[in-house]
């Protein structure tokens, strides 16, 4: 499964590379991603929308064995 999270975290990258971000996996457990979000969206406001909104209803729509995906 942690190849497909990474293949699917290559489409959303981009959009988070143009606002001066980044999101990189650290560990997958189960139906757990865990991911870190780094420079612009490490810090920012929307982070938890980025995540919830963005990231983690991309990946389950893609990969229906995701349940959710934490931040670290």
């Amino acid at each position: 499964m942690r190849t497909d999270v990474e293949r699917v975290l290559e489409k959303i990258r981009p959009a988070l590379q143009a606002d001066g971000g980044d999101v990189e996996l650290v560990d997958v457990e189960g139906g757990v991603v865990k991911v870190r979000l780094t420079g612009a969206c490490g810090g920012c406001p929307m982070a938890t929308v980025t995540l919830k909104h963005g990231i983690e209803a991309t990946l389950k729509e893609e990969i229906p064995s995701v349940d959710r995906v934490e931040s670290v």
